[in-house]
C-alpha cells in the first residue's frame, strides 16, 4: 500500500481514528468485525490525531504500529505482507468507509487517493434511518438515566428532569425520594456543588445543560477504595453535564411580589470552564420557598448533641435539655422570612492531580406562628385528655464554610483532606398554656414560656490516605477531629396548678429560673484498613480504629431572689461533668468475586470504655461495654441491565448515658424521666433485598426491594402515670417478646409508544411491631400501612408537559390499651398540566389532593390544594418570563397531623401559609462556548 490520502475536510484539530487490518474478510466477518488491540502511538500522533493506527493478525495481536508522516492529512502504511485486507475509516458524526483490497508480488501497492466521508445526518435524510436512545442503563450498584431520552421544556430545571424519572419522587419542599428512600446528596459531576443542599442543583441547574443523571448508594470513601462494602451507604444523584455545556456561563435573576406582604427574589451566577468552576447566589423570600439548607442543620445537629465513632453513639449526659435551641429548618409551619446565600469554587490541574472544591455560605431564618395539639393519652384504667396551645417565634442564623482537596501524586496513592466550620446563632421565643383532664375532670393546667439563644461553634476535619500496593494488596489510613461548643442561656418561667376530685385547685408549682449552658466536645478517631488478596477471585480485609472522645458539660440554673435578680443557684437542676470515653475497633471482611458474584462476610468489635465524672459532687459512673457488627453481603449481576443484591447487617445498641443516668431537666414539670443504671444492651438485625432490570422495546424499568428487621432485648419505654396526671418514664430492657418492622416497595415503569405515554407504577408496604409498659401493663402495638399509585406523563416540546398521579392508602393498626377502630382508608392524587399557547403565553395548574377516611378517632380529612399561573415569555430564547400566580387557589392549606401510638392519639396543627396571589419576572441567562446567546 503507497498511501492514503485524506480529503482536505480532516485538518489536524480534527480527531480521527484509523484501523488496518490484517486478517482474512472471512475471518473478520465472524468477529463481528470486532477489531481490538493497543499500541503506544509517538507523541506526534497522539498530539495530532488522539488516535492509533495498528496492524493485526488473525489473533489480533499487534504486529506493526504506524505514525503520522506529514502535515498534509497523508498516512504511509509499509511492509505489509501478501493477502487481502480490510481498511476501515472512522470519524464522529461521520458514516465509517471501509474497502477491501488485495496485495500480491503483481500489486505490491494500493494507493486509496482522496476518501470523501459522508455526513451521518445526510444518509439519514436519504435512508429515513430512525433511531432511540436507551433511556435507563444498569451499570453494577448505579442506575443511569440518559436525558435525551425525556422531555426538556425551555428554562427547565434539573428538578423537572427528575421528576419524570421513575422510581423518583420530589414534594413541594424540593425533598427527592428514590422507591422509599430519602436521597440526601446530590452531586454535579461526582462533586459537591455549595455543600449538601439537594436544592442549590435541582433547582437551578439548566436541565438541558444534563447529559446524564445517576441513581446510586454512595459508599464510604474506605469501600469505594476497597471495594468491600462496610455498610455505610447514602442515597445520592450525580448530575452529569454535557461536555458542551461544561464551558461558559449561566445563571438566573428573579423577582416577585404577592399579598399580604409576600415577596421573593434570587440572583444566581455560575461559571463553567474545563478544569474550574465558580459560582454565587443570594436569596431572600417569604414564600417559604426559600430556607437554610437541611443537610447542613442536620449536621450541627449531630455535632450539637452526638458524635459517633464507627458504629458506636456517643450521646453526652447533660445535652438534651428544654434549651435545645432552634435548628434553622423550615417545615411549611408557620411563617417564614428568609435570607441566603453562598459562593461556590471548584478546581482541577496538573492533570486532574489536584482537586479543590470550596464552599462558604451563609443564611437567615425567622419564622412564628401557633401550634394546637390534642392528645388522649390511654391508661389501664383511664383515658386522660389534654389540650395545648402553643405560640413560638424563632430565628437562627448560620455561616458555615467548607472545603476539600485532594492530591494524587502518582497512580498507586491519594491524600485526600477535608476541613469545615461552622459559626450559628439561634433564639427561641414560646408561650405554652396546657390542660389534662379524666372523664371531663380537670386535674391539672399548666401555663409556661421559655426562651433561649444558642451560641454554636463546630470544626470538623478528616485525612484519608490511600495506597496501592503489590500484587493487589491496599493500605489505607483515615483520621477525623471534630471540636465543638455550644454556649446557650435562656429563662424558663412555669406555674403548674394542680386539682383534686371535687375540681378545687390543690396546689400549685412555680418554676422561674435562668439557665446557662456550656457544652464542649473534642473527638478523635483514627481507622487503618490494610487489604490482602488470597487469590484473583478471594480478598481479605483488616481494620483497626480507635476514638478518643473528651467532653464537658457545665450546666448552671438560677432562681429568681427577693431582690428581683436570678442570683440563687439552684442544685438539683445544676450539674458539672467530665465525660471521658475510648473506643478501640477491630475488623475483618472476606470478599469472594467468582464471575459476576460478589459475596461479603465479616464483623466488627468495638470495646468502649466510658466514663463520666461529676465536677460538683466528685462521683464517677463508669461502664464498659462491647460492640458487635456482623455483616453479610451478597450482589450478583445477571446481565448488563439486571443486578439482584441481598445485605445483611447486625448491631449491638447501647443504652445511652441519658436512658442510664440521665441528668435532670424541668421543662416539663408533668413528663420526667428516671435513670436505669442496670439497663442493658439491645442488638439489631436487619436484612434488605433488591432487584432492578431494565431494557426492552417499551422502555421497561423494574425495582423490587424489602427489608426485615427485629431487634431482641430491646430498650422500651416504662410509663407511669399518677392520678393528677404527671408521668414519670423509666427505661426497661423487653422479655418475652422482640419489636419487628418490615418493608417492601415495588416500581414498574414503562412505555406506551403508541401514546407516546410513559406509565409508572408502584406498590409499598410497611409494618411493624412494638412494645411498652404502662403502669405495669404490657402494651403491644402493631401497624401495616399499604399504598400504591399510578402516575401517567406525557410531554411534546413546547406544546405541552401534562403528568396525573393517583393512588390509595390503606392503614391497620391495633393497640392494646385501645378499643377504638382507627383502621382507615385514603386517597392521594396530584396532577399539573403546563400548555404553551401562541403568543409565547404558557398556562400551567396543578393539584395536589389528600383524603383519609374516618375512623373511631378522627373524623375524615381531606386536603386539596390549586395552584395556577399564566406566563409570557420574551426574548428569541424566551429567556424573560412574567408569571401571574395563584397559590391555594381553594385556601385549604391548613396543616394538620395525625399520630397514633400504643399509648396515644394525637392531632396537631399549625398555622401556614394560605392562599395568595404572586406576579413575578425572571431572566435565565447563559453563554455557552464560543457562541453568545444573545438575551
Amino acid at each position: 500500500m503507497r498511501k492514503s490520502e485524506l480529503s482536505k475536510t480532516f485538518r489536524l484539530k480534527h480527531v480521527l481514528t484509523l484501523w488496518v487490518a490484517l486478517c482474512s474478510t472471512t475471518a473478520l466477518a465472524q468477529q463481528g468485525y470486532s477489531i481490538k488491540g493497543s499500541a503506544a502511538d509517538t507523541a506526534s500522533f497522539n498530539k495530532m490525531f488522539n488516535s492509533t493506527v495498528y496492524v493485526l493478525n488473525a489473533r489480533d495481536s499487534v504486529i506493526q504500529q504506524y505514525t503520522y508522516t506529514d502535515g498534509g492529512g497523508t498516512f504511509v502504511v509499509k511492509s505489509l505482507p501478501s493477502g487481502k485486507f480490510i481498511l476501515l475509516v472512522t470519524y464522529p458524526d461521520y458514516a465509517d468507509y471501509a474497502e477491501t483490497f488485495t496485495l500480491d508480488t503483481a500489486n505490491p501497492l494500493h494507493d486509496f487517493g482522496k476518501i470523501n466521508m459522508q455526513p451521518r445526518s445526510r444518509l439519514l435524510q436519504e435512508v429515513l434511518i430512525k433511531g432511540k436512545v436507551t433511556a435507563i442503563k444498569i451499570k453494577g450498584d448505579t442506575t443511569e438515566f440518559n436525558a435525551k431520552a425525556y422531555v426538556i421544556q425551555p428554562n427547565d430545571k434539573v428538578e423537572d428532569l427528575l421528576r419524570q424519572l421513575p422510581g423518583l419522587q420530589i414534594d413541594r419542599n424540593g425533598k427527592i425520594t428514590a422507591n422509599g428512600e430519602t436521597v440526601t446528596k446530590v452531586l454535579l459531576d461526582g462533586e459537591e456543588f455549595f455543600g449538601d443542599d439537594p436544592k442549590l442543583i435541582t433547582r437551578n441547574i439548566r436541565a438541558d445543560m444534563v447529559d446524564k443523571i445517576q441513581l446510586y448508594d454512595k459508599k464510604s470513601d474506605q469501600a469505594t477504595f476497597t471495594g468491600i462494602d462496610d455498610g455505610v451507604k447514602t442515597k445520592t444523584i450525580n448530575v452529569k453535564l454535557r461536555e458542551d455545556k461544561n464551558k461558559g456561563m449561566f445563571g438566573k435573576l428573579e423577582a416577585g411580589a404577592g399579598n399580604p406582604d409576600l415577596y421573593e427574589g434570587q440572583a444566581l451566577y455560575n461559571h463553567f470552564k474545563p478544569g474550574e468552576r465558580y459560582a454565587a447566589y443570594a436569596t431572600a423570600a417569604t414564600t417559604g420557598k426559600v430556607s437554610i439548607g437541611q443537610g447542613d442543620n442536620n449536621r450541627i445537629g449531630a455535632a450539637s448533641n452526638v458524635v459517633q465513632v464507627g458504629d458506636v453513639m456517643i450521646v453526652p449526659a447533660g445535652v438534651a435539655d428544654e434549651q435545645d435551641g432552634f435548628n434553622g429548618t423550615y417545615n411549611g409551619r408557620g411563617f417564614p422570612t428568609a435570607r441566603t446565600g453562598g459562593i461556590h469554587y471548584d478546581a482541577k490541574w496538573n492533570t486532574n492531580k489536584d482537586i479543590l472544591n470550596a464552599n462558604y455560605k451563609v443564611g437567615y431564618l425567622d419564622v412564628n406562628g401557633q401550634n394546637k395539639v390534642t392528645t388522649d393519652r390511654a391508661l389501664p384504667s383511664a383515658t386522660l385528655h389534654s389540650n395545648t396551645n402553643k405560640s413560638f417565634d424563632n430565628s437562627a442564623f448560620r455561616q458555615k464554610l467548607d472545603g476539600s482537596y485532594t492530591f494524587s501524586p502518582d497512580t498507586i496513592s491519594n491524600l485526600k483532606i477535608t476541613a469545615d466550620g461552622t459559626l450559628k446563632y439561634a433564639d427561641t421565643k414560646s408561650n405554652y398554656f396546657t390542660t389534662t383532664s379524666r372523664d371531663g375532670m380537670l386535674l391539672n393546667q399548666n401555663t409556661q414560656s421559655q426562651s433561649s439563644h444558642d451560641d454554636i461553634r463546630i470544626f470538623n476535619m478528616s485525612t484519608f490516605y490511600t495506597r496501592k500496593l503489590k500484587e493487589g494488596r491496599t493500605f489505607s489510613w483515615a483520621v477525623s477531629t471534630l471540636y465543638n461548643n455550644n454556649k446557650t442561656s435562656g429563662y424558663q418561667n412555669s406555674a403548674l396548678d394542680f386539682y383534686n376530685a371535687s375540681g378545687a385547685k390543690d396546689s400549685t408549682t412555680h418554676i422561674d429560673q435562668y439557665k446557662t449552658t456550656n457544652l464542649s466536645v473534642a473527638l478523635v478517631s483514627s481507622n487503618i484498613t490494610y487489604t490482602q488478596p488470597l487469590s484473583k477471585a478471594i480478598a481479605l480485609v483488616f481494620n483497626y480504629g480507635i476514638g478518643i472522645n473528651n467532653s464537658h458539660a457545665n450546666r448552671n440554673t438560677f432562681r429568681l431572689s427577693p431582690s428581683g435578680r436570678y442570683d440563687q443557684p439552684d442544685s438539683v437542676y445544676s450539674n458539672n461533668y467530665q465525660f471521658n470515653q475510648l473506643t478501640n475497633q477491630v475488623g475483618s471482611v472476606l470478599s469472594y468475586h467468582p464471575g459476576k458474584s460478589v459475596i461479603n462476610v465479616g464483623t466488627r468489635l468495638y470495646v468502649v470504655d466510658f466514663k463520666q465524672h461529676n465536677l460538683n459532687n466528685g462521683s464517677i459512673f463508669r461502664r464498659d461495654f462491647l460492640n458487635w457488627a456482623p455483616q453479610l453481603n451478597y450482589s450478583l449481576r445477571i446481565s448488563q441491565a439486571q443486578n439482584v443484591s441481598v445485605n445483611y447487617y447486625g448491631s449491638t445498641i447501647q443504652p445511652t448515658i441519658d436512658q442510664v443516668q440521665p441528668v435532670r431537666v424541668n421543662d416539663d414539670p408533668l413528663n420526667v424521666i428516671l435513670g436505669n443504671p442496670v439497663l442493658q444492651p439491645s442488638f439489631s438485625h436487619r436484612m434488605n433485598v433488591r432487584y432492578r432490570g431494565s431494557g426492552g422495546l417499551g422502555g421497561i424499568f423494574i425495582t423490587l426491594s424489602g427489608m426485615y428487621g427485629f431487634n431482641p432485648n430491646a430498650i422500651v419505654n416504662t410509663v407511669n402515670t399518677s392520678s393528677t396526671g404527671k408521668t414519670t418514664v423509666l427505661y426497661t430492657n423487653l422479655q418475652g417478646a422482640t419489636p419487628n418492622n418490615y418493608s417492601f416497595s415495588g416500581n414498574l415503569s414503562f412505555n406506551i409508544k403508541p401514546l407516546k405515554m410513559n406509565v409508572e407504577m408502584e406498590l409499598d408496604a410497611s409494618g411493624d411491631k412494638g412494645y411498652s409498659y404502662s403502669n405495669n401493663v404490657l402494651v403491644t402495638s402493631t401497624s401495616n400501612n399499604y399504598s400504591g399509585y399510578v402516575q401517567l406523563r406525557k410531554s411534546k416540546v413546547k406544546t405541552y408537559d401534562l403528568s396525573f398521579v393517583i393512588g390509595p392508602t390503606y392503614t391497620l393498626s391495633n393497640f392494646s390499651l385501645q378499643n377504638q377502630n382507627n383502621n382507615a382508608g385514603g386517597l392521594y392524587s396530584d396532577a399539573w398540566a403546563q400548555v404553551y399557547l401562541p403568543g409565547k403565553f404558557i398556562i400551567f395548574t396543578s393539584y395536589n389532593y389528600n383524603y383519609r377516611g374516618a375512623t373511631q378517632s378522627f373524623e375524615a380529612q381531606s386536603r386539596f390544594i390549586w395552584n395556577a399561573s399564566l406566563s409570557q415569555t420574551f426574548l428569541k430564547n424566551e429567556a424573560l418570563k412574567l408569571s401571574l400566580a395563584v397559590n391555594d387557589l381553594l385556601n385549604q392549606n391548613a396543616i394538620l397531623n395525625r399520630n397514633i401510638t400504643a399509648t396515644s392519639i394525637t392531632q396537631s396543627s399549625y398555622s401556614s401559609i394560605r392562599r395568595y396571589f404572586f406576579l413575578s419576572l425572571s431572566w435565565d441567562f447563559s453563554k455557552f462556548g464560543p457562541t453568545t446567546q444573545k438575551q
